[in-house]
């Protein structure tokens, strides 16, 4: 399947479930995040605030923002630019996709970050992930060493993601 069918096969999967539907997936998946070793031992975590179609982390973010510094993603163009997150009520409407975006301070050196958590359209067992086709992330996964965690729901886990020569493999998919 051609990048573009998946992205509509798995959009038309999303459709099937309500939004507390996948809130309620998503607790399950915060689990083995937690679990995992790299996330335990990371100080600094890139994470995301999730869209209303993704694995749902904002609960997750703000509690374990107490134990760990969290970064989010602003998108500035055709670019991502990473901020603090210091608190929900620091959100403004973000640019691009409706996201509320941290107003805090930039975050520019990529080597402090420990832990990724990455989201996607579909992953697959070799870590292949498809994104929402803009790059935004594959152009800053490409220059940060972190352990990066793909994060889905199972029906997005799928058997084989159509890559080229800018993508970003994951070390973990968890779903």
């Amino acid at each position: 399947m051609e990048k573009k069918e998946l992205r509509k096969y798995i959009r038309e999967l999303k459709r099937r479930y309500t939004p507390e539907e996948k809130r309620e997936m998503s607790y399950p998946l915060w689990k083995k995040l937690e679990q995992n070793e790299c996330f335990q031992q990371a100080e600094v975590v890139l994470g995301y605030w999730s869209m209303e179609d993704e694995v749902y982390t904002h609960d997750f973010i703000i509690e374990w923002a107490k134990e760990k510094t969290f970064l989010l993603p602003c998108v500035r163009g055709d670019e991502l630019e990473l901020r603090y997150f210091d608190s929900e009520e620091a959100l403004c409407p973000g640019e691009a996709f409706a996201i509320p975006e941290p107003v805090g301070t930039l975050f520019t050196d990529l080597s402090l970050i420990d832990f990724v958590i990455v989201p996607g359209v579909a992953f697959d067992a070799r870590g292949n992930r498809l994104g929402r086709g803009k790059g935004y992330y594959d152009r800053i996964l490409k220059y940060c060493r972190a352990y990066k965690a793909g994060l889905c729901f199972d029906f997005q886990f799928v058997d084989e993601v159509p890559i080229d020569g800018n993508d970003v493999r994951m070390d973990i998919v968890i779903h």
